[in-house]
């Protein structure tokens, strides 16, 4: 409104100048029309005149106006809008200013009431801490001073007491618990080795790998070799044993690995021999002869062991092979007596613990029934025995005593323990077998070699006809811990140096003494 008032003064002020220029003009015009025209006449001329600019010029300052206010009344329009959203749009913004404010002041005066909260708790607490603490104090200085000792030296000497008096029970209990431990593993062992030995009484026969058969006179040595030796090469090609005839007299050797074939051998020799009828034909019609018989006599050989034995349900061609064990020797030892005796010795102490005494009794007489067809088959004894079983559906205890008696697999049952033990028994007690002095004693020598070897080693001894090495090394150079990788490592050399039957026990020995005096 201020701009449309000052639009109408300018026009007012423009029109009055225009009014008053013309009035000048038309004065001017008076003076000079006076001479030619009236007065009345050029004045009334000149008022109609101004009346029409005056009119005209009104007009014109009117529509201007009315131009100016309504341009004036549309940015006014247009500037309240603007002001309106403006408005809205602050109005919004202070209202969520609002609300998250009132959140905040929520927020706040719950934290200060948790805040206050927990000072007081925390006041309280500090307050039962500062009593008990008094309390606590008080407690100890009226100890120590009924004690006449401070804390700590009370603390001290109640933790050694308690020390030492630990100390003393469990040495007295340990030392107490190792007798009564050593007594009576002693006694049971004991008991149970010498029933055991008491009920073996085997007969043993040293067999190598040569036969002997006397001969009438030397004469039958010609007989035995024939016309261009034809008779003494029909006789090895048909029994697969060597003949040797040397000058030994009145007699020739038979030799072979193969101790069943050699016994075949020796009967069918024995018998030509007695028959005096020598020529090929003969050789191999008493060859096949001894051969049944031979085979008759081992299965009624095998029967009548399980027999003594007590053993029943056992396929017959495994009563075979037990009986063919009797032509077996190993390292002197005679396999089938081997067998009986460690048969014996397992179903003894299998009673004596209250375990299964047939089972172990099978277990220990088929443990080494490999040895019957080594010679036939490849592999060791122990893996052919354990396939000789598996064929004929042997109980699995005895299975797993045949597969783990040389330590080849792990024990599954204490009946394969027992095995592994009379074995053991069997073949390592003196007399069992026999080896020739020298090789024995540089075996021996040879483990002890072995053994002392490695560091810290203070003394070894083979023993058990050297099937066991104990060790006994220096405490203040091998540890506790050193102990299982020293006998492990030992175990490995002599496993890589010595070639040896069976297994060798490895002992390793630390002793720690301490030495006392009463006074």
């Amino acid at each position: 409104m201020s701009s449309l008032h000052a639009l109408l003064v300018l026009v007012s002020l423009m029109t009055g100048i225009f009014a008053g220029l013309l009035y000048q003009k038309r004065k001017n015009d008076n003076e000079n029309i006076r001479n030619s025209k009236t007065a009345e006449d050029i004045l009334s001329r000149a008022r109609k005149e101004a009346d029409e600019i005056t009119k005209e010029a009104k007009l014109e300052a009117k529509d201007y106006v009315y131009k100016g206010k309504q341009e004036v009344e549309r940015d006014s329009r247009e500037k309240k809008k603007e002001i309106a959203a403006l408005e809205k749009r602050l109005m919004t913004k202070e209202e969520s200013i609002d609300g998250k404010l009132d959140q905040l002041t929520r927020k706040e005066d719950a934290l200060l009431k948790k805040y206050e909260e927990a000072e007081e708790k925390q006041k309280v607490l500090d307050k039962l801490r500062e009593e008990a603490e008094e309390i606590r104090n008080r407690m100890i200085a009226e100890i120590e001073k009924i004690a006449a000792m401070t804390r700590e030296e009370a603390k001290q000497m109640l933790i050694s007491e308690l020390v030492e008096d630990a100390k003393i029970d469990a040495a007295r209990e340990l030392r107490e618990i190792e007798e009564q431990t050593k007594m009576d593993a002693e006694k049971k062992a004991q008991s149970i080795i010498a029933t055991a030995i008491q009920r073996c009484a085997p007969e043993y026969v040293g067999e190598i790998s040569v036969s002997v058969v006397s001969l009438p006179s030397d004469e039958m040595k010609g007989r035995i070799i024939g016309r261009e030796g034809r008779n003494i090469r029909t006789f090895e090609s048909v029994t697969g044993v060597d003949i040797i005839v040397d000058d030994t007299p009145e007699a020739v050797i038979l030799s072979s690995y193969d101790p069943f074939r050699r016994e075949i051998a020796k009967m069918t020799l024995e018998r030509l021999v007695t028959d005096g009828r020598i020529h090929p034909a003969r050789i191999e019609e008493l060859h096949d002869k001894c051969r049944e018989e031979l085979e008759k006599h081992v299965l009624e050989v095998g029967e009548q062991t399980l027999f003594d034995l007590g053993i029943h349900g056992v396929h017959k061609d495994i009563s075979r092979l037990i009986g063919r064990l009797k032509y077996r020797t190993s390292y002197g030892q005679n396999v089938l007596g081997h067998s009986i005796e460690v048969a014996k010795i397992c179903g003894t102490m299998a009673a004596e613990l209250g375990l299964n005494e047939k089972i172990a009794k099978r277990a220990g007489l088929l443990h080494d029934i490999g040895k019957a067809i080594d010679y036939e088959s490849e592999g060791s004894h122990t893996e052919i025995g354990l396939e000789v079983a598996k064929k004929y559906k042997e109980d699995w205890r005895v299975l797993n005593a045949i597969a783990s008696h040389h330590g080849e697999e792990e024990f599954k049952c204490v009946e394969s323990v027992l095995v592994q033990a009379a074995d053991a028994m069997s073949a390592s007690r003196p007399g069992a077998r026999r080896e020739v002095l020298e090789s024995y004693l540089k075996r021996l020598e040879n483990l002890e070699t072995i053994a002392s070897s490695f560091e810290g080693v203070s003394k070894c001894y083979a023993i058990q006809a050297g099937r066991e090495v104990r060790i006994i090394v220096e405490p203040d150079k091998v540890t506790d811990e050193r102990l299982v990788t020293l006998s492990k490592d030992i175990s490995k050399k002599i496993e890589e140096e010595l070639t040896y039957p069976g297994q060798i026990r490895v002992t390793v020995i630390r002793e720690a003494r301490s030495v006392g005096y009463a006074k």
